[in-house]
């Protein structure tokens, strides 16, 4: 793909995912459903898969899924477990809250579409507290002192909030688990970062890569066993995976219309 092909105006969706793809091995491992701690012991992927989920994709999916299963094994899984060795847990947990208070447009912008105007004003409260009180965002003294909650949102569930159909599965290589509505809205919520619209092409894709690469690595340490018992004893990893990743997904929609936050 040749950015400088592309409209500046329409180019960061793009952009996004191609940073997305410099950090193949370290990025997919963001969703929870990805981070088994080793490759699947057990029958190969989809051979016992009985979710009910439609997967017109399996060929493809089965092996992204071994694709990114060896990255994450042979790269993610050993770089965090030497950051987690030097770093205490304290200051990766600050880290990860760092992380979390960046990436405030995309939940203000789609609590905002879902017309969610309370909760689109908490995200804005949030950060305003949390960028200043809260040291850049290392602390969450929005939660702490003023009980502001975070409402997690994103484009992909937009487009469920209004019955959009989420396609087929989807095992995004580099990425994880998705579907192809997911997908689009993944492309969506990367489009909302200001930084591609003033700045050229190049430096976004570094600074996009280089975000991403810590925010995989800190994120990976402080879970590095929490998926062991999962890839141990899961018959078909393959489809434990894509039935923890829809079930949620549906899960999230449901507590989104009924507001439970």
């Amino acid at each position: 793909m040749k950015f400088d092909l592309i409209p500046a105006n329409r180019a960061s969706a793009a952009k996004s995912i191609f940073a997305g793809a410099l950090v193949a091995m370290l990025a997919f491992a963001a969703a929870p459903a990805f981070c088994a701690d080793g490759a699947p012991k057990a029958d190969p992927p989809g051979d016992n898969n009985q979710t009910g989920y439609p997967d017109p994709l399996v060929g493809f999916n089965e092996a992204m899924f071994k694709f990114n299963i060896k990255l994450h094994d042979w790269v993610l899984h050993p770089v965090a477990s030497g950051y987690a060795a030097i770093t205490p847990q304290p200051v990766r947990e600050s880290v990860n809250r760092f992380f979390d208070n960046v990436e405030v447009i995309p939940r203000f912008a789609n609590n905002l579409f879902q017309l969610k105007l309370i909760e689109a004003g908490g995200e804005v409260a949030r950060f305003g507290i949390n960028s200043t009180l809260g040291v850049a965002g290392f602390f969450d003294p929005a939660d702490k002192w003023f009980g502001l909650k975070e409402h997690p949102n994103d484009f992909g569930m937009t487009l469920r909030y209004y019955t959009a159909p989420s396609g087929p599965y989807l095992m995004l290589p580099f990425f994880g688990p998705s579907t192809i509505g997911d997908t689009i809205g993944l492309a969506a919520d990367g489009a909302m970062n200001p930084v591609s619209y003033v700045v050229p092409w190049w430096i976004t894709i570094a600074s996009d890569a280089g975000y991403q690469v810590a925010d995989a690595v800190n994120y990976r340490s402080l879970h590095l066993d929490q998926f062991e018992e999962a890839d141990r004893y899961a018959i078909d990893l393959y489809g434990a995976v894509q039935d923890a990743y829809m079930q949620k997904r549906d899960h999230d929609l449901k507590t989104l219309r009924e507001e439970k936050w």
